[in-house]
């Protein structure tokens, strides 16, 4: 059985909690264990890629889900801290030959739009590193 961590922003803690819950849930039905010690929550997204890779530099991790939001605010500063934020997970998978699932919501999501997507987007995170891992 293959672990996973997962890393979670804490700033919008309920919805991430929720995200969490659903991860640890998709996990289970596709037969993934979340290592020990293997969930991290950092203070927001600009924290995940650092989370991320000490989580990938274990020899008992095999993947990792980061979960969170980036809501759009008054200035550019999400978009251009999401872009960062993902480009620096994709280098991540590269780096460690790891998949990393991003269930990340936004850059520039409305609060209006996060409701609907949380457990999905968790779901999707999910089953993008289950489905990795089974194509090794």
């Amino acid at each position: 059985m293959a672990n996973i961590g997962i890393v979670l922003g804490k700033f919008h803690t309920a919805e991430v909690t929720e995200m969490l819950e659903e991860a640890r849930a998709v996990a289970r039905k596709r037969g993934l264990s979340i290592a020990p010690d293997g969930e991290a929550w950092v203070p927001g997204s600009m924290e995940k890629p650092l989370a991320v890779k000490r989580l990938l530099m274990r020899a008992d991790v095999d993947a990792v889900v980061a979960l969170g939001i980036i809501e759009r605010g008054e200035t550019e500063h999400g978009s251009v801290m999401g872009h960062a934020v993902i480009k620096s997970l994709i280098d991540l998978q590269l780096e460690f030959m790891k998949p990393v699932g991003v269930g990340i919501l936004g850059p520039g999501i409305n609060p209006s739009q996060i409701p609907p997507r949380i457990r999905p987007y968790a779901a999707a995170a999910v089953d993008a590193v289950a489905d990795m891992l089974a194509t090794r």
